[in-house]
């Protein structure tokens, strides 16, 4: 099939609001230099025509795949690096990116208690936009402008600043430059599926709230490019508001499998299909690859059943059945992990959330067993990680278990390490007690190094190791 099989390499990145003490996690935490790495590239090497592409639009890796380069939040090349995120202690920085990510999972576990949302559902999305984890780049318009969006699996929405907005960053979709831009009347069928819409002149309009901003949209349509592939006609929201302090950056690209996702409006270029390698933090450069389409998957990568809930489309359920610590099969109580669309609980895999979060019940089980498996060595606590060590410690595997498919993780997916003193925690944490929440949530460090594959259209998803640096 045309275009099937295109690859993205997007650059790691902690969430926007999060970047004045993600760094320094980053940088303290998870130092390459500390594990024998050689010394990163000169920035001018990095950075040299980051917002060019060649001639014919691709890149050839050295998979044989479509790639276009995009770069680290943190990066001397990337346009959000922060000029000075230094000033907090490693525990105050890991403290912050607890604190966010329980805002994340009350985000999550806020759609699946409600009713059935739209394809676009802005009121309550601020969780989502305030917090971007990784960033991938596209194009959008005739001729085509290069942006840097958020992605997230969790989000159906693909939204853009765009030329005329008040409030809004320099970088900007120029949208009055872009020949094949439109925006869509209210009476289309698009704009009827965006709860709370208004009509300005005949204009589809929403708005939204984010951090402390007040967001105005109006949807629109315009040519959409990943890779090499074209997507004429793709329907987002475009930004032409903004007031408050927390204004976003370039955009937002939702890979939910939602009715109006980007899946859903290229279901014949890429089948339906993504999958996603998501470096360690330990690497030198923190890029990854994003490959869409059936083509170049891995072709036995293990697999469990897609589980569809209908309270919340958009999410990536799985059916997680069981935790193993080392050999050791933990007691868990078979309701913490069942799978109940009408409560929203069960497990979800999503880029959004940094650590792994499990209900109460479940964690504690899977924490008693680590403890008692790493043996006689002091246990402390920091913020809400409850399983942190002051001298070196061995820790088994961990492994989650799913219908036809074992995801084995090494220490290097488990341990937080700071490079003051010898402090590491367990890099999970249960879900806050205030959000009375039902979801367990795979999180992105646990996904680190492994090839993730979301096919929506033979409803499976593929987890297998692989170095992505």
């Amino acid at each position: 099939m045309a275009g099937a099989g295109r690859v993205l390499h997007y650059s790691l990145s902690q969430r926007t609001t999060l970047i004045a003490t993600s760094l320094l996690l980053l940088l303290l935490l998870f130092n390459p230099l500390q594990s024998g790495a050689k010394t990163a590239p000169k920035p001018s090497t990095l950075c040299d025509n980051i917002h060019d592409e060649p001639e014919d639009g691709h890149d050839r890796s050295s998979t044989g795949h479509n790639d276009l380069r995009v770069f680290h939040t943190f990066s001397p090349c990337s346009p959000f690096r922060p000029t000075s995120a230094n000033h907090l202690s490693w525990e105050d920085s890991i403290l912050e990116m607890q604190n966010k990510d329980a805002s994340r999972v009350g985000f999550l576990s806020s759609l699946v208690a409600g009713k059935s949302v739209a394809p676009i559902a802005w009121g309550r999305q601020q969780a989502v936009l305030h917090s971007p984890t990784y960033i991938v780049k596209a194009k959008v318009g005739t001729p085509p402008q290069t942006l840097l969006m958020a992605m997230d699996t969790s989000n159906d929405a693909v939204w853009v600043p765009c030329s005329g907005c008040v409030g809004c960053p320099s970088s900007v979709l120029l949208s009055t430059k872009s020949t094949t831009f439109k925006a869509l009347r209210c009476s289309s069928s698009q704009c009827l599926q965006v709860r709370g819409h208004t009509c300005d002149s005949g204009a589809c309009t929403f708005n939204t709230t984010y951090g402390s901003s007040t967001l105005a949209f109006n949807l629109s349509q315009d040519t959409l490019k990943l890779a090499v592939d074209p997507i004429p006609g793709y329907t987002f929201a475009c930004i032409k508001k903004a007031t408050g302090s927390s204004v976003p950056p370039q955009g937002l690209l939702g890979l939910g499998r939602g009715p109006l996702s980007l899946l859903a409006q290229t279901k014949n270029l890429y089948r339906s299909t993504f999958s996603y390698c998501l470096p360690s933090f330990r690497s030198l450069n923190f890029s990854g690859s994003l490959r869409l389409g059936s083509v170049g998957q891995p072709p036995r990568i293990r697999s469990t059943p897609l589980l569809t809930n209908p309270r919340r489309s958009s999410l990536y359920y799985v059916n997680l059945i069981g935790v193993r610590i080392g050999r050791k099969f933990v007691d868990i109580p078979p309701a913490a992990l069942a799978f109940n669309p009408s409560t929203g609980a069960g497990t979800i895999f999503d880029s959004g959330t940094v650590f792994t979060r499990l209900v109460r019940p479940a964690y504690e089980a899977v924490r008693n067993e680590f403890q008692r498996q790493v043996g006689k060595a002091t246990v402390t606590s920091l913020g809400g990680f409850d399983t942190c060590y002051t001298e070196p410690i061995v820790a088994p595997t961990v492994t989650f278990m799913f219908p036809g498919l074992n995801m084995t993780l090494p220490p290097d997916n488990l341990l937080i390490h700071s490079t003051v003193g010898s402090k590491s925690c367990l890099a999970m944490a249960a879900s806050p007690d205030n959000l009375n929440s039902v979801l367990n949530v795979i999180a992105s460090m646990q996904q680190q190094n492994h090839r993730v594959l979301f096919d929506v259209h033979n409803s499976r998803l593929g987890v297998a190791r692989q170095l992505c640096s």
